[in-house]
Parts: structure tokens; sequence; C-alpha cells
């Protein structure tokens, strides 16, 4: 009798379902759930307004999810709730909330439903940037090594300035919550009924180490003396490794999903370091790009080394015995909706219905006959800031070249471009800090969805680009960890490595570089940095100039 594992992958607007087959990888059924409070980032559900840079979301959304998708896939597949062993989740992250002692969001009570500190804040919450500026500073005048483990910044999007905002602009709802804590862990522990830490989280969000723990208690009361014991009193120093069972489904959590009650909850994770293993990458050398809304690009290697600009090096952040490193790009696909919810003529998408085409396939339609450079144009992909390799969010995006020939395809390609200019930058920056680059692998909608973008990818990076035939990798990469978790006496697999070499890549798609496209990117890509230096390391600060003035402005 077959066995089953289930993966719940939260994104940025929807949690998607995973059932599994054991030991052959098959994915036997999905489903998704679009989250109805969606990101929520103008005003609460009460209409309480938000300031700009805010992005929250409501906890209840992530219930739904299970209660939605997992009953989906058992009713689709036909698999008899018996025969799931095990159930792994990943989540968005830095994605935080506050808890009271016994997980209940403080947003679900009545007297905080008005306060936004109350509310999750998502991975692309940007308004404790102030609070990131001060951290890196404090932190690089007191010589704190940590530091450069993080590329020589800690991000905005990260755990401790989001949790130092709180304290600064509600210190209510600071002494209230009794955990500060990542999403992931949250609902693990609304599945198994106890709370648990993640070490991928807890590495590369929250500035902890395998080895050292937390930074000392006088370097957050540098920050603010009220945060001298932070890790104590908000987080916790009980880190659980990737694979690990968190705990056992709870009754109550049976009830919801429909699955039987005592199967193995696996530890939470994080939606792109979950995706290594489900693209059969079982080493060092493989760099993993999933593409979304936003791209987050995960390499292993074998020694720590401190390369600037990353997000994290983590040991055993990834898979047991290698050096996670991560980095990112903040926006990918956010920045196409926002041409073609903003910036495209209606004409475009009469044409799209009259054709029965979705709109980026009409877009990408007339974009792929344009050869390299000749639309004149060259993008920052900026829009939601720069993650890697300058981590700053207060950068903007800029588009260079236009005139009245300019076409709407020609941007969307100059779009296009530039995240993959962007990913040269990151890879670049891998290769000179002494972290090998062999390989380049994609997963995520866009890449499976879109071969004119995988195929300029293949040509600005100048080396093939293998395109993963999952549809759903982050999912599947936790219902492998459900598996593991379950382990192998419960018809599981004894490691995460042994699960990776479970996957079918033999449908992947790999896109080679055409050497005559090539050469042009290089020179594109030439300005490109150009100007990623001169608006991006501080020689014209005009992008943070003007949004100063705006928001004094508002």
């Amino acid at each position: 009798m077959a066995k089953y594992t289930i993966g719940v992958d939260y994104g940025t607007l929807s949690g998607r379902a995973v059932l599994m087959e054991v030991p052959n990888g098959r994915e036997a059924a999905s489903a998704v759930f679009a989250y109805p409070h969606a990101v929520m980032d103008r005003a609460l559900p009460d209409g309480t307004p938000l300031k700009p840079d805010w992005a929250l979301q409501h906890p209840q959304d992530y219930l739904d999810v299970l209660g939605h998708t997992i009953p989906e896939v058992l009713q689709k597949s036909g698999v008899s709730p018996a025969d799931v062993i095990g159930i792994g989740i990943d989540f968005t992250a830095c994605t935080v909330l506050p808890v009271l002692r016994d997980g209940t969001p403080l947003c679900f009570l009545p007297e905080y439903q008005s306060r936004p500190h109350a509310y999750v804040k998502l991975w692309k919450h940007h308004a404790a940037q102030d609070k990131a500026n001060a951290l890196n500073r404090i932190a690089e005048e007191r010589g704190e090594k940590w530091l450069q483990n993080y590329g020589g910044k800690i991000s905005s999007e990260w755990a401790v300035p989001k949790i130092w905002q709180i304290l600064d602009e509600d210190p209510e709802i600071y002494e209230k919550m009794d955990r500060f804590i990542e999403a992931a862990d949250w609902i693990v522990w609304q599945l198994c009924g106890k709370e648990t830490r993640n070490s991928c989280t807890a590495g590369y969000k929250e500035i902890w180490n395998k080895k050292a723990g937390f930074p000392s208690g006088d370097f957050f009361a540098a920050l603010d003396p009220r945060l001298r014991n932070l890790p104590d009193e908000k987080f916790s120093r009980e880190i659980l490794p990737l694979g690990s069972r968190a705990g056992s489904l709870t009754a109550e959590a049976a009830a919801l999903t429909g699955l039987p009650e005592g199967i193995a909850v696996a530890v939470g994770n994080v939606d792109a370091h979950v995706c290594v293993p489900a693209v059969g990458i079982d080493g060092p050398g493989k760099l993993l790009a999933i593409m979304g809304t936003s791209t987050c690009h995960i390499l292993m290697g074998e020694k720590e080394i401190q390369v600037p600009g990353i997000c994290g090096v983590v040991e055993d952040g990834v898979m047991p015995g290698y050096f996670g490193y991560e980095a990112g790009q903040s926006c990918v696909g956010d920045h196409f909706a926002w041409f073609i919810d903003n910036c495209l003529p209606a004409s475009y998408d009469e044409e799209a219905r009259s054709a029965g085409k979705n709109i980026h396939q009409l877009l990408r339609e007339k974009a792929a006959p344009q050869k390299p450079g000749e639309s004149g144009l060259l993008a920052l992909d900026w829009w939601n800031g720069n993650r890697s390799v300058l981590v700053d969010v207060d950068l903007t995006g800029l588009m260079l070249g236009m005139t009245l020939q300019t076409r709407p395809e020609e941007i969307y390609r100059a779009l296009i471009e530039a995240t993959a200019y962007g990913t040269r930058m990151i890879v670049e920056n891998f290769q000179k800090g002494g972290v090998p680059v062999e390989e380049f692998i994609a997963s995520g909608g866009i890449a499976r969805k879109d071969p004119m973008m995988m195929q300029i990818y293949a040509d600005v990076l100048k080396m093939p680009v293998r395109v993963t035939s999952t549809s759903q990798g982050p999912a599947l990469g936790s219902a492998l960890f459900g598996a593991v978790a379950a382990g192998k006496e419960a018809g599981g697999f004894a490691d995460i490595f042994e699960a990776a070499r479970s996957v079918d890549t033999s449908r992947d798609i790999v896109y080679r570089p055409i050497p005559e496209n090539s050469a042009v990117y290089d020179r594109l890509f030439a300005e490109y940095e150009r100007l990623h230096d001169y608006f991006g390391r501080g020689e014209n600060d005009v992008m943070k100039r003007l949004k100063a003035i705006k928001n004094a402005a508002r």
C-alpha cells in the first residue's frame, strides 16, 4: 500500500497544498486557496489606514488554507487519509506575528483589531527601514563579527528591525506579546500543539548562529535597553534542525484538515530553502532561483565565507552538512504585474481578450521577436527596493531610454532583462566572494510559463538554465521534509538527501545561451552595472531624496 505526505506552501497571496506519493516523489494532487484578506498595505479590515511601506496579513487566512486545501487534495486524489504519514509546511520569510503564550495572535483579540502592530508583518513590510539602518550602524560601530554573515547588513525585512519598530511605535503591543514568531513556526504550533523554532528562519531572519547562538544582550541593549533580553523574552533559544519532527498532529488540527491524529509534523521551513531538495539538488555549487513575486537565490557551499551583500550564510540552513547561502531580488513578478495594472493601454487588454490569451502571453509574443538591445531601453529592477547585493529598500525603479516610439512590449521586455541583470549581479558576487556557482536552476510559476524570459536569463548569465518540471516546488519540498519527519519505519525517508534523490528531473527543460545574444547583453549589463553602482552605492542618492520628499508630502 502506497504512503503519502502533504506539503503546504504559504506564499504572498495564497497557500497551496501538494499530496506526494512516497517514495517516488510523485505529485498525486494539488490545491490552492487565495487569502481572503490578501496583502493589507493600505488599511486594516476595519478601515484603519496604514502608513507607506507597510505590508500586513491576517493569520486567519493561514488557518483557512489548511481547512480548504488539504481536504481538497484528499478528495481529488481519492487517497485515504489513513495512508498519509506526515505533513510539512513552508512560508514566506521573514513573515512574523505577535502572539500570546498559548499561540493566540494579538489581532484575534477584539481590543487590538484596530492596532496595525497586532497583525502579521509580511516579508515585504519595509516600514522598519530606519530600525535596520540604526541596527547596522550600531553593529558596525561595535565590531559585531556576525554582521558579515549577512553580507554586512541586516534587512528591514528581518525580525529584529520589525519587533524594534513595534517596541518604538506601540510599546503596549510589545509588552502584551509573549512571543514574536515566524508564521512558519506558528502554523506548525497550530498543527502539533506546541511551540517550535526552526533553524532556517532563526539563522537567516533572527540573527541566530548554530555555534554562537544569538548576539549578546549588550548588543540588543545598545539598540534599546528594553531589548536586552529579547531572545529569551520574545523569541526562543530552543532551535530545531530542519528535517526534525516538531510533534504529532493534534485532534483539533486533524478535525480541521481531515488527516489522522498523531501523524508526523515536520518543523517549519522557508519557501525558497525548502525547494532545494524538491528540484533534486543534493550538494554544493548549484544555485536555485525560485521565481515568483520576488526571487530568492539559494546555494550551498562547503565552507562558511562572509560574502558582501548576501542575505545570509547559515550552517545547516538548507541541508545538513553544508553552509546555506541566500540572496534575493525583492521585485520580479511584482513589477510585471505593476506594469500591467498601471501602464498598459486598454487596447492591449482588448486584443488579449479577442485572441483568448492571457495578457502576459500577449506581451511575451510581442516582445519575443525583439533582438537584445533593439528597444534602446535599460531598467533597474528596484520597484520594491534592492535585496541583494545592495540590501536597501529605499532604492526605487528606473527606466532609461524611452522615446515617443517606445512600445509597451519593449518596456515589458526591459523589465524582464533588468531582473536577469540583477540575477547576474548576484551570481558574480558569489563567485567573487569565493563561493562557486557551477549550475543555475530555476523554479516557480514564472520560470515554467515564460520560455522567452528563461532564454534571456541564459543569454545574460552566459550559462545553461535548467527549469524544473514541478509546478509546486516549495510544497513538494515541504512534503519531502514531512516524509523525513515521519521516518523510514513509517514509510518515509531516512534523511533529506535520500528524499532529494527520489525526485524525477527527467522532464526538466534546459535553456542554453546563444553566443550572439550574450555578446550584446554583455554590453548592456556593463551599463546596468554602472547605473547600479551610481544610484545604489551613494554617488547619487536622488532616489532616497525623492522618497523622503514623497513621505514628507503625505
